[in-house]
Formats: C-alpha cells, sequence, structure tokens
C-alpha cells in the first residue's frame, strides 16, 4: 500500500501565491534535504508519521474544499509523491510547493509548480537546479524569498539572465521580518520589475502559529 510521511493536514487561507486568500487544505510532508537560514517549518524536517494514500485522502475529505498544496518540508524528497499527486490532481486543483533543489520534470502537467529559487542570503542558492525551468508551464510560478536588498538585486540579475519573466508568473516575497516591505516595493518600482511582491497573509493574520 503505498504511503506518506505526514508532518500536518490542515485547512487554512491561503497565504502566498497567486491563489493567495483562497480556502485551501495543505498537506505538509516531512523531510527536506535544504536548511535554508529564513526556514520556519523546522519542525517539517524529521516530525511526522505514515499515512497510506487512504488515510491521507479520508483526512481531507472531511473539508469542504477542493483546492490543495502539497508543501513541506520539501515534498519532492519523498518518491511517493508524484503518485500522490497523480492520485489526487483529477479530483482536486493541486499545485505544490517546492524548492529548486530537486527535478520537476515529471511532475504532471495539471499541477500547478510553485517554484523557490533560493538566492544568496537562503544559504542554499548553490542548490538550484538550472535545468527545471525548461519544465515549467505558463500556469506555474517562480517565488524569490529575499532578505536584504542585495538578495533582492541578485533576484533582479537572475531573472533577466534567465529570462524567467518570460515563462511564468514571478512572486518576490520578503524574508518575514527581516527586509522592509515599504523598502522591497520602492526598489521593485525603481526597476520596473516585472514581477508581484508578495506578503505572507497567513503571518499576517495568525503570525507564527502552527497549522496556520
Amino acid at each position: 500500500m503505498k504511503s506518506l510521511i505526514v508532518n500536518e493536514i490542515f485547512y487554512s487561507i491561503q497565504g502566498e501565491s497567486l491563489s493567495i486568500g483562497i480556502p485551501t487544505i495543505f498537506i505538509r510532508l516531512t523531510g527536506c534535504p535544504l536548511r535554508c537560514s529564513y526556514c520556519d517549518t523546522e519542525y517539517a524536517f524529521t516530525e511526522g508519521k505514515k499515512m497510506s494514500f487512504d488515510e491521507i485522502i479520508t483526512s481531507i475529505k472531511k473539508y469542504n474544499c477542493k483546492n490543495i498544496t502539497i508543501t513541506g518540508g520539501e515534498p519532492l524528497s519523498q518518491k511517493n509523491t508524484l503518485l500522490f499527486l497523480d492520485k489526487i490532481s483529477s479530483v482536486y486543483e493541486v499545485s505544490l510547493e517546492t524548492s529548486n533543489a530537486l527535478s520537476i520534470k515529471d511532475v504532471k502537467k495539471d499541477i500547478t509548480i510553485i517554484l523557490d529559487i533560493k538566492t544568496p542570503d537562503s544559504n542554499e542558492s548553490d542548490k538550484n537546479i538550472i535545468d527545471n525551468y525548461k519544465y515549467l508551464k505558463k500556469t506555474d510560478q517562480i517565488k524569490f524569498v529575499v532578505c536584504t536588498l542585495e538578495d533582492y538585486h541578485w533576484a533582479k540579475d537572475y531573472i533577466f539572465n534567465n529570462n524567467l519573466h518570460e515563462i511564468c508568473n514571478i512572486l518576490i516575497s520578503p524574508s518575514y521580518g527581516e527586509i522592509s516591505l515599504k523598502k522591497l516595493a520602492n526598489q521593485m518600482l525603481l526597476d520596473d520589475l516585472p514581477a508581484r511582491l508578495q506578503v505572507q497573509l497567513h503571518k499576517i493574520i495568525w503570525g507564527d502559529e502552527r497549522g496556520r
């Protein structure tokens, strides 16, 4: 019986991405090969329990919602994640939040990918897989979490050097509590950056409350 190690399943408001504000079921999977400096879900590195696909589906069916986000940790670090995505994608609107450290080549086309490209201040920018960008669709999204203006300028150059703005939507997300939202907004306007400034709505509503 196919299974996954699940950290938590919860129902909340989507706090990020182009679906911000929409009620969503979150399935947070256990495990991650990265150790980003700003990580706010370190508990997902090791905490979790084994659940069969059927047990996970029974758990999410109690919510009257068709929007699902698979997150982590790093969801693709578990080999059965792709099989689970295949199983639920015909019934639910599914998005996958994944770092740029593992291949997205085999993710089905009906899954919305939110690809988190790592900046230098994350301490994991050397893990970015450039080959991933050719597998992105117009409906996918690229996210940069920036901690400083230096991080922002790196992201700006990276976007243009890889023509990412011609592939799909670009999101610039300030690391929570590390950089002024106003400063970042002013710089994006100054640069005419072809990207969307993103706030973490769930943090504004609930702060660091877990399961939100």
